[in-house]
């Protein structure tokens, strides 16, 4: 283990650590090659190369700034910008970060990963790594980090990231259910109107494409038979527990609603498609119509309730306003699912 004898810069933006000024001065080695600190560690690059380290992945808001690459011979560089806040989106990027750090061991180098204070965002990044190369669950590699940098305190943004990362397979995979959720949930905090959506948020339009469905079923408008989304579209959610997930909104006496009395969902929760783009802009009052027949779908993406108690966030389409449409492998026909 190195210490430095840099400066602190301070404490990290947002950081939940009172101890992040000492951190910012240590070089600590989690793994064989695998180096964790703050921003005075990159402040001076005799101790980077002390250390052996020629590969810094920065994860701040801000990127470090090397003079003549610190002096160090073919030094390999990856910022990343990121707050120490919760809501900050850090999971989209825990693949790039791995990858950057197992090319670098691959090659032989020592690689430092490092943030404003070294407690939060490179702790996660750190964490992340030794999850994925080692099979390791979130709470195991997060506990063996702790024991070599006690300091260590991510915030409970990124410990839910990190947990989802787990669920995932320790892979960002951007077409599962699980990612498309989260995804939503950045989108609706940060376009709370609605505006300015990002196109790859959308899922392409199924009346372009007539390939590829036959092995997943299509839903359409049960007025006007239009074509809405596909079940690769439909965000699951674990059911809820029912009506006393809504005690606070009823008169309904407090004995009569018991965990046992399960309500079945009345809606799919979907990501957004493509057709919604141009009305979305000009949702009333929440709603969601087809624009093919002016018929009212569901409600548009904020926090939803369903009618099993469950929260999450989606765009809400009503059951009972399409029928779904199963494609048969062979002939490619249509059979309605009654």
């Amino acid at each position: 283990m190195l210490e430095t004898q840099g400066r602190s810069n301070g404490s990290e933006p947002g950081s939940q650590s009172t101890s992040g000024a000492c951190s910012a001065r240590q070089v600590l080695e989690v793994r064989p090659g695998l180096y964790l600190g703050g921003a005075a560690a990159v402040a001076e690059p005799d101790r980077l190369r002390e250390a052996g380290i020629t590969a810094v992945l920065t994860v701040d808001s801000e990127e470090p700034s090397f003079k003549t690459e610190a002096g160090i011979e073919g030094l390999r560089r990856l910022f990343v910008p990121a707050l120490d806040k919760p809501e900050t989106d850090l999971l989209s990027h825990l693949d790039r970060c791995v990858a950057f750090i197992g090319q670098a061991r691959v090659e032989g180098r020592a690689v430092l990963v490092h943030c404003h204070s070294g407690v939060s965002r490179s702790v996660a990044v750190a964490t992340a790594f030794m999850m994925k190369t080692e099979q390791l669950t979130f709470e195991q590699a997060y506990e063996d980090l702790r024991t070599v940098s006690p300091e260590a305190k991510m915030n409970e943004g990124f410990e839910w990231q990190l947990k989802l990362y787990q669920v995932m397979g320790y892979e960002v995979d951007t077409s599962s259910a699980i990612y498309k959720q989260y995804r939503l949930q950045k989108v609706s905090e940060k376009y709370p109107e609605l505006q300015n959506l990002p196109q790859e948020l959308f899922a392409v339009d199924p009346t372009t494409i007539s390939q590829g469905l036959k092995d997943e079923v299509l839903y359409k408008c049960r007025k006007c038979r239009r074509s809405l989304f596909r079940s690769s579209s439909i965000l699951d959610h674990n059911e809820g527990s029912g009506p006393i997930a809504f005690a606070h909104k009823r008169m309904t006496p407090s004995f009569m609603l018991t965990t046992g009395s399960q309500a079945q969902c009345t809606s799919y929760f979907i990501e957004p498609v493509q057709w919604m783009e141009s009305i979305l802009l000009g949702v009333m009052d929440g709603q969601i119509l087809d624009h093919s027949c002016a018929c009212f779908l569901g409600i548009s993406l904020v926090w939803r309730q369903c009618s099993c108690g469950r929260w999450t966030p989606a765009f809400q389409v009503h059951k009972n306003r399409v029928d779904e449409i199963k494609m048969l492998p062979v002939l490619g026909s249509q059979t309605r699912k009654m």
